[in-house]
């Protein structure tokens, strides 16, 4: 969170971002490496995630929500869509405490409004047999 935090607000390089923030928080090979593949699959995939905030908050635009928020939410569509194995209910859940910890006093009930709206799309989308996210889009 910390690492897309700050790609979002410098020009910093992302490759250069997490391994500073890997070396800094001491993690394991495999902590390390999934946390490159978050921050490389928020990355890459920016522009389709923000769309999807885009359709689920339409009444605040993408680039006025605070960096916090606007991050927590790129994050957790990314493991919802981009089938990370995580179960949707889990990655709401750790959004929401990302929230509480980082963001103002309404950003947790903001972001699990905006992610109990992706789910629904999601669930319906899936019901009616259409593609699950925005995975190779951008």
């Amino acid at each position: 969170m910390q690492a897309l935090y700050e790609l979002d607000l410098s020009p910093h390089a992302p490759a250069d971002v997490v391994a500073r923030r890997i070396e800094e928080a001491s993690l394991t090979e495999e902590q390390a490496r999934f946390a490159r593949e978050l921050v490389e699959g928020v990355v890459e995939h920016r522009a389709a995630l923000d769309d999807v905030i885009g359709q689920a908050a339409t009444q605040w635009p993408v680039e006025q929500l605070s960096a916090v928020d606007r991050n927590i939410l790129r994050l957790a569509i990314r493991e919802i869509l981009m089938n990370n194995g995580a179960p949707i209910r889990a990655a709401i859940n750790e959004a929401v405490e990302l929230a509480k910890v980082y963001g103002s006093d309404s950003s947790a009930r903001f972001v699990n409004g905006v992610l109990g709206s992706v789910s629904v799309s999601l669930a319906n989308k899936n019901n009616a047999g259409g593609e699950a996210g925005p995975e190779g889009e951008d």
